[in-house]
């Protein structure tokens, strides 16, 4: 099998692109390099740079390499930025997932892998969210993801398309030091950073229903979130009637103060104290997945846990700063 993989140059798309080349499966590279970097691209895979919503170009890649299935990856995910920029987030994630689709059924590739988010589900009053629980997403990146599953069921049941749907919990992690977020918009690296200004990890809110009284989620490592990916893509290679929505998480929670005291530990970086500021709007108390329906459907279970996480994603931001 012969994937293109849209952002595949970018954090999580690197990984998901290794996993499919150590499986054996030929992959072809579509990034825009916006947040992506060619160094990432494993040497040998062909790199097509540009947007999936430049249509003559997305036509031109499927013309160039036998494309067997689509994996798509590439979109603008930062929620404060979404709600100041709505228009924007639905030009690049919906806009740019029509345009993708309708060259897809162009071509007569009949595949696709889509990464989309927990973000759909919004503020969920539940112990474990499962695939079932009602969407109601509170943002405009959570919106255009949910736009995006309906817009691809609508055309699989249009244009007999095989899909899958992964919505990710909360990505952490590195495969490799060189392979680490760039980005300091995830907890994580955005503790790491302010410890080692010697500034205080902020906690938004400590009076929530949870045991420690700080939020509660859900961390995937990042390599186990791409191995979801070769499952899912090993599925729809054998499956053409498959039909998917799955959440990608490890089942399990942990609070944010427990995340911030791990990373303190890991570092070494533990005199400064975190601060405790107001709830942020829009902050479930817990938002962890049921992972049930996955592991039944691909066989598919998170194998790292949190130290994994910091640990990968420390030799990461060391190497870089």
């Amino acid at each position: 099998m012969n994937w293109l993989v849209t952002g595949g140059a970018g954090y999580i798309g690197t990984h998901v692109v290794r996993a499919l080349t150590a499986a054996g499966e030929g992959v072809v590279v579509l990034d825009d390099l916006s947040t992506g970097a060619r160094e990432r691209v494993p040497e040998g895979v062909p790199l097509v740079v540009g947007s999936v919503l430049d249509r003559a170009l997305l036509d031109e890649t499927f013309r160039a390499h036998t494309v067997d299935g689509v994996v798509h990856i590439a979109g603008k995910k930062q929620v404060p930025e979404s709600v100041v920029r709505p228009l924007y987030y639905y030009e690049e994630n919906v806009e740019g997932l029509r345009t993708l689709l309708a060259a897809t059924v162009e071509a007569g590739v009949t595949r696709f892998l889509f990464s989309s988010s927990a973000a759909v589900y919004g503020m969920p009053d539940v112990h474990l969210v499962d695939e079932q629980t009602p969407c109601a997403p509170i943002n405009p990146y959570g919106e255009s993801k949910l736009v995006g599953e309906w817009l691809i069921r609508a055309t699989a049941r249009a244009h007999g398309l095989s899909y899958a749907a992964l919505r990710y919990f909360n990505v952490a992690g590195a495969g490799a030091p060189e392979l680490a977020d760039e980005g300091v918009f995830n907890l994580v690296p955005m503790v790491f950073e302010k410890l080692q200004a010697n500034r205080a990890p902020l906690i938004f809110g400590n009076d929530y229903d949870t045991a420690d009284g700080t939020c509660v989620r859900d961390f995937i490592h990042v390599v186990d979130l791409a191995e979801a990916h070769v499952a899912a893509a090993s599925r729809l290679a054998r499956d053409a009637d498959a039909r998917l929505v799955l959440n990608v998480g490890g089942g399990e929670g942990t609070s944010v103060r427990a995340m911030v005291d791990l990373i303190q530990k890991v570092t070494g970086l533990s005199d400064v104290a975190p601060t405790v500021e107001p709830r942020r709007a829009g902050d479930p108390a817990r938002v962890v997945a049921s992972a049930a329906r996955i592991e039944r459907e691909l066989g598919w279970k998170a194998r790292l846990q949190t130290p994994e996480m910091v640990a990968s994603a420390w030799a990461g931001w060391q190497r870089r700063h």
